[in-house]
């Protein structure tokens, strides 16, 4: 599998998706307005600005500093001569960057476009743990059957509440810095599914024509159901009469599948896409998979998984909601496709997984953050019993060639499955309110602790990437805060040196930290260099010029190769997001900071030696305590 996994720069490049907003999302329980407001998001979307190209020059210079503490001297120097041929006057990178800004001039979003089809749809790796995040919820006080399908009437009625701020436009804009956000994807993320193709995927949205979907899908025991969630005056279904038809998909399924088609979904994209058509070719089926694509959500009933020690059950958890557990647990409940998936087990488990080309992290995160609120609030009309028509259960035609593929499916998934060494900590020592005490932002107090703890564990600096919201853009996604900087590593190299005092070291953390606040900020508004360099290299491959010589450099391999990939993703809800790395001897790290504590979600493979998650965990605990503790001792200097 890793084999396949170490690709080219370009190629890993693609998979760096994973997906924070710098800033807490505010004010999205509470609706602006009860009625609609047709053309309010139109609106608003056309008063953001575009995404801006940088400048040639300056995005050269960040790069070169970029690499400064990730290569050697050697290779730095031959960079520099490359990248002096590359921004010579009249050269192939003023006339690429001439073509990224005519493309500027036409398009919504230079990007955009690009990004999706480089970044996801051309990604053909399976989207189970190389792709989709997964969200771990605080476990539920149920441990029955009741209690399961209580919970996941109370959960529906709530994602139904927030669409209808979404359908009626009354979703409230989001700010960061005082600038208003862009909202599109808050309008993606319904009543969508990725389809597989042979070469690249593609997305549908069934939310954006005439007849809106009005059904979910169910999933139990490895067979699906289409539910109905409103009634025929369009109101939606209340909880009592959601749990009765939850009931009744139980009661109907207490038998597993011996086919669990939906592990299907789980395989690499271009054996997925030939099986697809397969399937497909059978009307049954195709009428089967077309409901579960045209669905409002999935919700995915799991059966409890085997019980473990309270120290690693979030871990378990963050497995279970990433990859289902295996063929033999709960990976046959999904259709990875689906773009929201809510996963809700009988032993008070539950969380989401979600495919990420529609959507970064944060618009997910403040949608489960009103579900949660949603799920809280008491019950105070009891509906009256009217006869609802019994849930619709999809069927398939499973010929000895989707067996197979089945079969294969399974295969794959289980080498996956215990390829991922997942571990979630979360860090009760502290949280965002100490660095906050001490004037230094919480995300970079994390990072450059992450970066320290690296430095011990392997004596040298990796490159870093963490996401940054291009949301002040229309149609912005995100580029990438490089958290490896000169700065960092004088600082990590400085931490465990008996030649420096605690006043030169925490000066050392303090500028460094200030580096990666001022490297956020530059990201945030456009100006970093990850997809400016992107979109100078898919220019030249869109004007059928020879690939310039910067983008076949080691260099570039190296600065593209993440071995830390890492997110932020804020939530009012103490939860944590997960997701795999994006290299095979790489860490994939998500962090929620909380008032008090962080939770943090920490994955790598089984199949590199030198990677190991629980190991990572406790440097990082360590790096953040002797960062606190060198604070504590040194008196605050004016730098």
């Amino acid at each position: 599998m890793l084999g396949c996994v170490a690709r080219a720069a370009g190629e890993v490049l693609s998979r760096h998706l994973l997906c924070a907003l710098q800033a807490r999302p505010y004010g999205l329980l509470k609706p602006t307005a009860l009625g609609k407001i047709p053309g309010r998001f139109l609106l608003h979307q056309e008063a953001l600005p575009h995404l801006p190209v940088p400048p040639l020059q300056q995005t050269l210079d960040r790069y070169l500093l970029t690499l400064q503490p990730i290569i050697s001297e050697e290779e730095l120097n031959h960079t520099q001569e490359l990248v002096a041929e590359f921004r010579k006057p009249g050269g192939v990178g003023e006339r690429l960057q001439k073509g990224l800004e005519r493309r500027a001039r036409k398009t919504e979003n230079w990007l955009s476009d690009w990004w999706l089809k480089t970044a996801y749809l051309e990604y053909r790796l399976p989207v189970v743990v190389h792709s989709s995040p997964g969200v771990v919820l605080p476990k539920q006080d149920f441990q029955d059957r009741q209690g399961q399908l209580r919970f996941a009437a109370k959960l529906i009625e709530g994602i139904l509440d927030f669409k209808t701020m979404i359908d009626n436009e009354t979703l409230p804009v989001e700010y960061m810095g005082g600038k208003p956000l862009c909202m599109n994807q808050y309008y993606q993320i319904l009543s969508s599914c990725r389809i597989p193709g042979p070469k690249r995927d593609s997305i549908v949205n069934y939310a954006k024509g005439k007849k809106q979907s009005r059904h979910i899908t169910v999933v139990h025991n490895f067979q699906f159901f289409e539910l109905d969630v409103y009634n025929s005056d369009g109101s939606p279904l209340t909880t009592d009469q959601l749990f009765i038809q939850l009931e009744k998909i139980w009661n109907t399924s207490l038998q597993t599948n011996k086919e669990p088609i939906g592990i299907l979904t789980s395989n690499h994209r271009n054996s997925w896409a030939k099986a697809y058509n397969n399937l497909l070719k059978d009307k049954t089926n195709k009428e089967s998979v077309r409901t579960i694509e045209k669905s409002i959500c999935t919700v995915c009933l799991d059966a409890p998984m085997p019980r473990v020690s309270e120290d690693i059950y979030k871990s378990r958890v963050a497995a279970q909601m990433l990859h289902g557990g295996g063929s033999r647990w709960n990976s046959g409940n999904r259709w990875f496709d689906k773009t929201l998936q809510f996963i809700i087990a009988e032993d008070g488990s539950c969380g989401l997984v979600y495919e990420h080309a529609p959507s970064e992290g944060p618009p997910i995160v403040a949608l489960l953050d009103h579900i949660v609120e949603y799920t809280k609030k008491p019950e105070l009309v009891r509906s009256p019993m009217i006869p609802l028509p019994m849930p619709k259960k999809l069927r398939f035609n499973i010929t000895p060639e989707i067996k197979n593929d089945i079969e294969k499916a399974k295969q794959n998934l289980n080498i996956m499955v215990e390829d991922l060494d997942i571990k979630v900590m979360v860090f009760h020592q502290f949280g965002k309110a100490f660095p906050k005490s001490e004037k230094i932002s919480p995300d970079a107090f994390i990072q450059l602790a992450l970066q320290l703890a690296y430095y011990r564990m392997y004596g040298h600096s990796c490159p870093t990437y963490e996401s940054a919201s291009l949301r002040m853009f229309r149609l912005g996604r995100t580029d990438t805060i490089r958290s490896a900087s000169v700065e960092s590593l004088k600082f990590v190299q400085s931490m465990d040196s008996p030649d420096k005092s605690d006043q030169a070291k925490a000066d050392l953390l303090r500028r460094a930290t200030q580096a990666h606040r001022e490297y956020t900020d530059m990201a945030i508004r456009g100006n970093a260099i990850d997809r400016h360099l992107l979109g100078l290299k898919l220019q030249a491959i869109e004007d059928l010029v020879s690939m310039p010589e910067l983008f076949m450099d080691t260099a570039y391999a190296v600065a593209m190769h993440f071995n830390l990939s890492t997110s932020q993703v804020p939530a009012k809800t103490d939860c944590v997001m997960c997701f795999g790395p994006v290299v095979p001897d790489g860490y994939g790290i998500c962090y929620n900071p909380m008032e008090e504590h962080i939770n943090f979600a920490i994955s790598a493979f089984n199949s590199c030696a030198d990677t190991n998650a629980a190991r990572m965990a406790h440097y990082l605990e360590k790096a953040l305590l002797d960062m606190r503790s060198l604070l504590q001792s040194a008196p605050k200097s004016k730098l």
